[in-house]
């Protein structure tokens, strides 16, 4: 088995495991749950909000599932050459986080509407570290290569 393919199922594993926690746990605060928000409970006491909120929720998690899906089919019939591309998409993908969503938790962090505290830099040191895999994996195998 190839580094990247570790790679790509150790994301898979991760990615599987916040899709559950999205669609049966959402207001968890583990595993990406919406918990860790204080407006998801506040949104609780506004039902057209709520429901708005979970529709998004959903959404996002089947994305998720879109991707978890596009990886196992990748894993298991792409050749070398489909999952050294794979990488680079899924470094540039995930990157994506920084670009919007990091300035905007980072921002609620600092009002405190997240709990626990700093939870913002334990996302950004999670993308960082997948980011980090991924990276690892591909140079890995462009260098055994």
């Amino acid at each position: 088995m190839s580094i990247l393919s570790i790679a790509i199922i150790i994301f898979i594993i991760l990615e599987s495991l916040n899709i559950v926690t999205l669609y049966f746990y959402p207001g968890s605060q583990r595993g990406n749950g919406l918990g860790v928000f204080n407006a998801w409970e506040r949104s609780k006491s506004d039902r057209e909000m709520h429901l708005f909120i979970r529709y998004l929720v959903f959404w996002v998690a089947g994305t998720k599932l879109i991707f978890v899906a596009l990886l196992l089919v990748i894993l298991l019939s792409a050749g070398e050459s489909t999952q050294l591309l794979t990488a680079v998409a899924m470094i540039a993908s995930i990157s994506s986080f920084f670009w919007r969503l990091y300035p905007i938790i980072k921002s609620m962090d600092a009002d405190n509407q997240i709990s626990p505290p700093g939870y913002s830099r334990t996302m950004a040191t999670l993308i960082t570290g997948l980011i980090g895999l991924f990276a690892v994996a591909l140079a890995w195998s462009l260098i055994v290569t």
